[in-house]
């Protein structure tokens, strides 16, 4: 735990000292425990897990937030661990802010794995959005669990592993509902789709191949042309929260990314 910007700010830290740095953002009503397929196979590198303002075990201030703000959560948080240059991967609202953070601050970046994201918030999806804040503000956080773990597997995922399902319910459970809504609301502000040219970073886009709504592939393509030089990946059997449904497959791609550049 360690106070940046203002807050305390739930953090882990895995892996030999003195390996490159590799950070892993998470998305809304995420916590740190949502890489914990993702660790075995990352002993290569010092990984920094933390969790969202307001997300998890990290201190919720009022809303809206933005996304310029969760991107200084981070910049603050490596500014207080001395870490100079990180790999950066995020996934959802994580990669959302990874990208940004690439946009804004390219000397601090080795590469960046943006995964199950968007750039740029449309219409038709701030639609949910928008429904979602409203349900948890008349009727309590608990009110928007069920459909929101629904919407992040297969059905075939669903049925097979209810044991998962009942970790990732619990998972989003210890998000507070201010840090809910403040976080939905950077992510309703997205807006960084026509800056993305300016990344210099070597960049992978990693999609889950089954994700309908967050980031499909064929979004997640459009958005890595945009990017020089970058790639997109989609991992098969896996829907939104690809790296939980087929950590095999999205472990795959991602280590095999972060190794092109040791």
């Amino acid at each position: 735990m360690f106070m940046v910007n203002g807050i305390r700010v739930n953090t882990r830290i895995d892996g030999p000292a003195g390996a490159p740095w590799l950070t892993l953002v998470t998305g809304i009503a995420n916590d740190v425990s949502m890489w914990q397929a993702q660790m075995p196979v990352l002993g290569g590198w010092r990984v920094l897990r933390y969790d969202l303002r307001g997300q998890g075990g990290t201190q919720a201030t009022p809303g809206p937030y933005s996304i310029e703000l969760l991107v200084s959560d981070l910049i603050a948080l490596w500014n207080e661990l001395k870490i100079q240059r990180s790999h950066l991967a995020g996934l959802g609202l994580g990669g959302a802010i990874a990208q940004a953070a690439a946009i804004a601050h390219p000397d601090r970046l080795l590469s960046l794995a943006a995964c199950c994201c968007r750039a740029r918030m449309v219409p038709d999806f701030a639609v949910l959005w928008h429904g979602l804040m409203g349900k948890v503000k008349a009727d309590g956080f608990d009110s928007i669990v069920e459909q929101t773990v629904q919407r992040w597997f297969s059905d075939e995922f669903k049925a097979a592993h209810p044991e998962i399902l009942d970790q990732v319910r619990a998972m989003i459970r210890r998000t507070s509902q201010e840090g809910y809504l403040g976080c939905v609301g950077a992510f309703l502000g997205l807006d960084v789709e026509d800056r993305l040219p300016s990344i210099r970073a070597p960049a992978i886009y990693i999609s889950g191949a089954e994700d309908k709504m967050g980031g499909p592939p064929a979004l997640m393509a459009g958005l890595a042309a945009k990017v020089p030089g970058a790639r997109h990946v989609s991992v098969p059997r896996a829907a939104h929260i690809a790296n939980i449904q087929n950590a095999e497959g999205f472990n795959k791609v991602l280590v095999g990314f972060l190794e092109e550049g040791q």
